[in-house]
């Protein structure tokens, strides 16, 4: 029989590595809906909590990557609508969490559509996932993930047209 130690340590070494191996992406996912540092560290933070808390069991390592996004996108949706009266962060700061100046402009113009674009597209492009995965993770359709997504960049589209014919 083991020691509580033992899996008390088990647990803990469970728990920073998937820290380590997911807190980049789900930083990312909670900054793009919350556009602001700090609640993004709140939530990734709030994230990991109901992890350790919950101790789910996972399939796999995709299932459980799945489970952290859901509950990252969902904390993150919680805290934007209680803190609607909060504008989005400086694009300066963007250079501490690893963006490139000549990314700034297009982070900048993604940052502008809705939430619920600005997931689909960070998950798809970003993380790679599949509109049938994505679909699972947000509980949506795999046609509405679609959908989400060719909306998405048409509007980023015109958008890079407009501020494109306003640079001349």
């Amino acid at each position: 029989m083991r020691s509580v130690t033992a899996f008390y340590n088990e647990e803990k070494r469970h728990v920073e590595y998937a820290v380590e191996k997911y807190s980049k992406m789900l930083f990312r996912i909670c900054f793009s809906i919350l556009c602001n540092r700090e609640d993004a560290e709140d939530a990734l933070q709030e994230t990991f909590l109901k992890y350790m808390t919950k101790a789910p069991l996972f399939r796999d390592s995709d299932h459980e990557k799945a489970w952290l996004i859901k509950v990252a996108t969902n904390t993150s949706k919680n805290m934007c609508r209680y803190n609607t009266r909060r504008e989005c962060t400086d694009i300066s700061e963007l250079k501490e969490i690893g963006v490139e100046d000549a990314d700034v402009s297009s982070l900048n113009i993604v940052l502008k559509l809705d939430v619920k674009y600005r997931i689909v597209l960070d998950l798809f492009y970003i993380e790679g996932y599949k509109s049938k995965e994505i679909a699972q993770i947000l509980d949506i359709s795999p046609a509405a993930v679609r959908k989400r997504l060719q909306y998405a960049r048409q509007e980023l589209k015109k958008e890079i047209e407009r501020t494109g014919s306003n640079d001349k």
